[in-house]
């Protein structure tokens, strides 16, 4: 099997151009798989449904939950489907299995207020405060994924026309629009903040690191846990969680719901619905509040 895995993942590395992380997610998602059937010695080809059965047992006693076990089983199905598409399979050994039932969690969202705590925070009369500004800024006006934040190159800023560009999931482009606040917040950092971090070197990527390289996913998330705690927001703050208030706050206010899931750059609509989950509940609290018989 490892030689097929090496195949598969240049496949979807150059003919698919999945992201990086994807990718990453694929092939230990399928090293899992290989080492399982290797220890029970079953030929690749060989791998039945009860294969996959007896793989999702052993998927349960490692711990894993429903959510991630169902991850890998998409995993392997789409393996397998590409070995039909070369001619090394005539059926797909998943298709028959029943995924485990992943129940939707419903995401932690800040109120307004804690999001205007969190807005408030950063001491933006320093180089690293204007740039923790303006990224909070343009999460929460764009709810964009911290992968996309951290991947914007200037090019992809459009701040005299309110918008940006940002390349996402399966490599799809989209336009997200700007708010006031989060264009003020980047022309004052790419003005004035940008280029002190930036020092000699050269970089196209929009927000630097205090060396001037590009800031990590893992930068930002102690950037923003650390000011969350410094705001006194009681919840722990999770690096998504801008993008999950800016879906809410928007439905909240009104917003559709095919608007809502352009903006966040989901393919699929159900993946945008969870978030009516938080809209419905605050429905309820509202009517039994004020409803006249409650």
């Amino acid at each position: 099997m490892e030689e097929k895995l090496s195949d598969y993942i240049t496949y979807i590395t150059v003919e698919k151009g999945l992201s990086f992380n994807t990718i990453s997610a694929y092939r230990t998602d399928l090293q899992k798989f290989q080492c399982f059937i290797k220890k029970e010695r079953i030929v690749l080809k060989d791998a039945n449904s009860d294969a996959i059965q007896k793989f999702i047992i052993f998927l349960y006693g490692e711990k894993l939950d429903a959510r991630s076990i169902s991850r890998i089983i998409v995993s392997i199905r789409n393996f397998f489907q590409w070995m039909i598409l070369i001619g090394d399979l005539e059926v797909n050994p998943c298709e028959s299995v029943r995924s485990p039932k992943v129940w939707k969690k419903i995401p932690e969202v800040l109120s307004l207020e804690e999001v205007e705590d969190l807005l408030a925070q950063p001491n933006t009369s320093t180089p690293l405060g204007l740039r923790d500004k303006a990224m909070f800024e343009v999460l929460y006006a764009t709810g964009l994924r911290v992968s996309e934040l951290v991947s914007l190159q200037l090019s992809n800023l459009r701040l005299e026309l309110g918008y940006l560009n940002c390349l996402g999931k399966g490599g799809k482009i989209r336009v997200v629009p700007l708010g006031k606040s989060a264009i003020s917040s980047l022309e004052s950092y790419t003005s004035y903040s940008r280029p002190d971090l930036l020092k000699d070197n050269n970089s196209e990527f929009v927000f630097l690191n205090h060396r001037g390289k590009k800031l990590t996913r893992e930068g930002f998330w102690k950037i923003i846990t650390s000011n969350g705690r410094v705001a006194g927001i009681r919840i722990k703050i999770k690096p998504h969680m801008l993008r999950h208030s800016f879906a809410t706050h928007l439905l909240q206010r009104g917003a559709d719901l095919r608007s809502v899931q352009a903006m966040l750059g989901h393919s699929d609509i159900s993946t945008t619905e969870i978030y009516t989950h938080i809209l419905n509940d605050r429905l309820k609290g509202i009517y039994r509040k004020h409803h006249p018989r409650i």
